[in-house]
């Protein structure tokens, strides 16, 4: 019994393969007891903590500039604010750590305009993965789940 990946015997005949007419495919397979690893290279889940202060604003701006991050930034958990600081939570998917903190360190900049933020500076910001995240509210020395999500002062 011949096995070949279903359409490759007709490739050979339009010029789609490298294979000659009737050769059979190699099938590859993992052998039992092989485990699976994941590809490094493959999106993760990072959570972010970005803080942000400078000069007082009216409370009423900040906590409509911060309903108008959330909404441009859809992974935003959580917000709490004062009139001269911010403390941002949210997931973040990136490959790494680097690629997430980029991210994280180009948000407040980014949408200054687009949510008329106020023109504060990141003084903060904390970047771990999921799994350390998890840990850490397991021991209890995290910070608590970002419950309510949403924007509130502090």
């Amino acid at each position: 019994m011949r096995r070949v990946r279903p359409g490759t015997a007709s490739r050979s005949a339009g010029g789609g393969s490298s294979r000659a007419a009737g050769e059979e495919r190699a099938l590859s397979s993992v052998a039992a007891g092989d485990r699976y690893e994941q590809p490094e290279d493959l999106p993760r889940l990072w959570h972010v903590t970005l803080s942000v202060s400078g000069r007082e604003a009216p409370l009423k701006e900040v906590r409509r500039a911060l309903e108008q991050l959330a909404h441009d930034h859809p992974f935003l958990l959580t917000s709490r604010y004062a009139g001269d600081h911010a403390e941002i939570r949210y997931w973040e998917e990136a490959r790494d750590l680097h690629d997430a903190a980029a991210v994280a360190l180009r948000l407040w900049g980014e949408h200054r305009q687009s949510a008329g933020l106020p023109p504060w500076e990141i003084v903060g910001l904390e970047v771990i993965d999921r799994e350390t995240y998890h840990q850490r509210i397991a021991e209890g020395y995290g910070p608590p789940p970002a419950t309510p999500v949403g924007v509130h002062p502090y």
